[in-house]
């Protein structure tokens, strides 16, 4: 089916706008349609996501505004998903998210979860208060292209250094690309603790992973 489709304008606009219910059934109604769950994705649901994106670092969206977003995005992308796995649509990567140790602060890491979700990565999320064996255990196993850690207090976001020489013992280190995040975290304490890269949103972690990536 053609891309110019009026269902995947209104997909983009219920996105951009957060409508999380409308945006739901819209999706649902594409599928009825036969309308390609890969134009769904791809023409409406990751450039509404990217708008959404431009906008709050233009100063138009504010965290509110971007998170129900994202929840309609997210919403879309559950009655989607199993269509796009159906496809074998090939993932953009897989990053591997977490909350370090001591930490229980979780919404900006759900933010990138969901925004680098629509923008095509595998994300596997360990959640919040993450130790350090256990990001060792999840390389292992599912040996990611990227590993994201967020600290949201000056008492916990040493953790991400201590991570870091974990990663190095177990002779992980060199197997993937470190992105850091959070309240406390900037670039210069990036670059201190050796990691590889640093956003300090959930657009910006998007392009950054793409870039680290070379995706």
């Amino acid at each position: 089916m053609s891309v110019d489709n009026p269902l995947l304008d209104e997909l983009y606009d219920l996105i951009v706008r957060g409508d999380i219910k409308q945006a739901t059934a819209t999706t649902a109604r594409g599928l009825e349609q036969l309308v390609a769950p890969t134009d769904m994705l791809f023409e409406a649901m990751i450039p509404a996501l990217e708008e959404v994106g431009r906008r709050f670092e233009a100063g138009e969206y504010f965290l509110p505004e971007m998170l129900i977003a994202a929840r309609s995005m997210q919403s879309a992308m559950d009655v989607v998903r199993p269509h796009i796995v159906e496809a074998g649509v090939k993932p953009t990567g897989t990053f591997l998210m977490g909350t370090v140790a001591g930490d229980i602060h979780d919404v900006g890491k759900n933010l990138c979860n969901v925004m680098l979700e629509g923008a095509g990565f595998r994300v596997i999320d360990l959640g919040v208060n993450v130790p350090g064996d256990r990001f060792v255990d999840a390389i292992r196993e599912h040996q990611p292209d990227v590993v994201g850690m967020s600290a949201f207090l000056t008492t916990t976001m040493m953790e991400i250094k201590s991570n870091l020489q974990l990663f190095k013992s177990a002779g992980l280190r060199d197997d993937v690309l470190v992105m850091v995040g959070g309240a406390p975290i900037n670039d210069e304490f990036a670059r201190e603790v050796g990691a590889d890269g640093y956003s300090p949103d959930a657009s910006a972690t998007v392009r950054k992973a793409k870039q680290l990536i070379g995706a």
